[in-house]
């Protein structure tokens, strides 16, 4: 890199930096990974208040019911790795981060965005690990809940030097004592309870320590300042790049598909002309009967997710936990396998799954064994089925019939919900938000 380059480079970069009024810590804006909000501050109190307002954007919900009124929020002093299962949480978090493990990130915190996932893949091709990490947390407004700042040193592996930055997690506990950073509902207790506390003093002193810290690197070092700008060109290139090839896969896919479904109708309607060719269609017939009268059950050998198509890239339908057992529909040579999920079909990848077991169908069609699997499903619930039921006390509303199912958002006592069905493993089927979703039976009536 000769002298004029990096001088071009330190000049937009200063140029950059001036536009956005020094609001956000250049790095925070520079490296892009966006999964939470990066701030560090001026000194003084408008630049907080820009800080929270980014903080306030932080989509969150709560395990707990809130009442819509102010709550007061008491002073606090931020607590330094005061909570052991909080700095676990964020280690593996950051461990994450840097080897670019998306599966692992989602775990802990599922709300991430496709460009999201792809940023962070992109990152740790760039990022060494965090080599320091220190947590300083405020309690939450509900039990078991966490405001966590995260100061962090990084290293990157084009640069030698540890470069500091300042992460904010808004932390709580799910129903089995397990940590996870939450990215659910906005609730504009929580959010209102996040601006006050990010506007006290501590929290305000901790910005600006950290800015500072990063702002005399920069200044001494103006190498480190192009290198950071030439870096986020990179990836937002590499991104779009991968976002394109994204899409036209999805496209070629559904094209190939509807090739192949096409064909197969084509073929299976034409009629055989002569004894041999006769012969050959009754051995393909006779393979497939043999096929289509055999039942597979798959379960899942690990936490994976399940897709809609088979991609990585596709959209998430839900997550398999270990020992959930599916119907398998086929195999793929591309290493993901079709499934049955609520109703419909979905892909998880083969390595994740293990033959459970392997039953006769009775001559059955695909089509019927579908119809028989459905007719079963139906058989476990109880015969309370239409109208609806009524909210006893706040319950989050799920995806699947699992406490551990995505959450789609938190009902209130009093509100009532259109009923599907009510199960006989504890769940009750309702519609919410015009898609088929589930609560616990014990708070609804």
């Amino acid at each position: 890199m000769d002298n004029r380059s990096i001088r071009d480079k330190i000049e937009d970069l200063k140029e950059w930096i001036s536009e956005h009024a020094k609001i956000v810590m250049p790095i925070v804006l520079i490296i892009c990974v966006s999964i939470t909000v990066f701030v560090a501050v001026n000194a003084n109190r408008r630049a907080a208040a820009e800080v929270e307002a980014q903080l306030a954007e932080m989509p969150v919900s709560t395990s707990e019911p809130i009442q819509e009124e102010e709550q007061e929020v008491p002073l606090m002093e931020l607590e330094e790795n005061a909570y052991p299962a909080v700095n676990a949480l964020i280690s593996n978090y950051y461990q994450a981060m840097a080897e670019g493990d998306v599966d692992a990130v989602v775990s802990m915190n599922e709300y991430v965005e496709e460009r999201e996932k792809l940023r962070i893949r992109e990152m740790s091709k760039y990022t060494e690990d965090y080599p320091e990490l220190t947590v300083y947390t405020k309690k939450g407004p509900v039990e078991g809940s966490y405001l966590a700042y995260i100061y962090s040193k990084m290293k990157f592996t084009e640069y030698d030097e540890l470069v500091p930055g300042l992460q904010a997690f808004y932390i709580c506990t799910d129903e089995s004592g397990e940590c996870y950073i939450n990215g659910g509902e906005d609730n504009s207790v929580v959010v209102q309870y996040i601006k006050d506390v990010s506007l006290q003093e501590d929290v305000v002193d901790l910005y600006n320590r950290v800015n500072v810290e990063y702002n005399e690197m920069v200044e001494t070092d103006g190498e480190l300042g192009a290198y950071l700008y030439d870096l986020s060109e990179r990836i937002d290139v590499s991104v779009g790049e991968a976002l394109a090839k994204a899409e036209a896969d999805a496209a070629k896919q559904q094209e190939e598909a509807a090739a192949q479904e096409s064909e197969a109708e084509n073929s299976g309607g034409a009629e055989g002309n002569g004894e041999d060719e006769a012969e050959g269609e009754g051995a393909e017939a006779q393979e497939s009967e043999l096929a289509a009268a055999t039942v597979k059950k798959v379960k899942a050998t690990n936490v994976v997710n399940i897709r809609s198509s088979d991609s990585e890239t596709a959209d998430r339908l839900g997550k398999a936990q270990v020992g959930d057992e599916f119907t398998l529909l086929e195999e793929r040579g591309n290493g993901w396998s079709k499934i049955t999920f609520e109703g419909r079909d979905a892909f998880i990848k083969s390595e994740y799954l293990e033959l459970a077991s392997e039953e006769p169908a009775a001559g059955n069609t695909t089509a019927q064994t579908q119809q028989n699997t459905q007719t079963a499903a139906a058989q476990t619930a109880s015969a309370e089925t239409g109208g609806t039921v009524t909210v006893k006390t706040s319950v989050n509303v799920r995806k699947s019939a699992s406490e551990n199912g995505e959450k789609l958002g938190l009902v209130y006592e009093g509100e009532k919900l259109e009923l599907v069905m009510k199960q006989a493993d504890g769940w009750t089927r309702v519609k919410y938000n015009g898609q088929t979703a589930f609560v616990k039976s014990d708070y609804v009536e």
